[in-house]
């Protein structure tokens, strides 16, 4: 059962010193059938220009999950953390019981392109947390690989696990999947094909009851998959 979810169907906000598509309802956007896919509550493309960035502000009862796509990202919190994020990093920063933090463009020349993600906690007012890793570019070149999930460097408070795949142009990669879970495919980059549906970089496929995930890659790709909890939540 596939859902698919073309790219100029999402929000899209401009304030000149960012661009950002919401694939979900954020802010100024809102969409009742496009409220989240169970515990995934945000997924925003946002492009910040030279110089720009969010000011510091604060959260709750969150996890948020940054993966840079282009640039760097530079990344300020009230835990003390002061960190930049590049290409092939991820960051998660649990907002718990509250946290205060600001993102900003590194460069004063180059734009920053990214994915913020928002995922629903098990648990509330939890202790304030952050983690960043680096990715390992060969193994996600040769098929689909846990970024993040509760049993990981990069622990996410939720029965949520986040793959990420690079695939080369022309080369094939299919990952087994649970029929009793949901899925959500997000294309961050490149063009690839799934289920015989064409994706290019936005794109994305809302899976449930299928037992494999195959993908052929049209062009260098960077694609996220994330495995959810059964819910009726869009």
């Amino acid at each position: 059962m596939l859902e698919y979810r073309p790219a100029a169907q999402r929000g899209h906000v401009s304030h000149g010193w960012l661009n950002s598509h919401h694939s979900f309802s954020f802010a100024s956007y809102y969409n009742p059938a496009r409220m989240g896919v169970s515990d995934l509550r945000v997924l925003n493309d946002d492009i910040i220009a030279p110089g720009g960035g969010f000011p510091m502000h604060g959260h709750q009862d969150m996890e948020i999950l940054t993966y840079v796509l282009g640039g760097a990202l530079e990344h300020s919190d009230s835990m003390g953390n002061r960190d930049v994020v590049r290409p092939g990093e991820i960051q998660l920063m649990r907002a718990g019981s509250g946290v205060r933090h600001s993102e900003a463009n590194a460069s004063a020349t180059e734009p920053v392109h990214l994915l913020q993600i928002w995922i629903e906690p098990a648990h509330s007012g939890a202790t304030p947390g952050y983690a960043q890793t680096m990715l390992d570019a060969d193994a996600l070149r040769e098929g689909f690989v846990e970024i993040a999930g509760q049993a990981h460097a990069v622990q996410i408070d939720q029965d949520v696990r986040m793959l990420a795949a690079w695939p080369r142009a022309g080369s094939n990669h299919a990952t087994g999947l649970d029929i009793a879970r949901q899925y959500y495919l997000h294309l961050a980059t490149g063009s690839v094909e799934a289920y015989g549906q064409a994706l290019e970089a936005g794109d994305a496929l809302v899976l449930r009851n299928e037992a494999v995930l195959q993908i052929t890659a049209q062009a260098d790709s960077q694609v996220l998959l994330f495995d959810l909890r059964p819910s009726e939540a869009q």
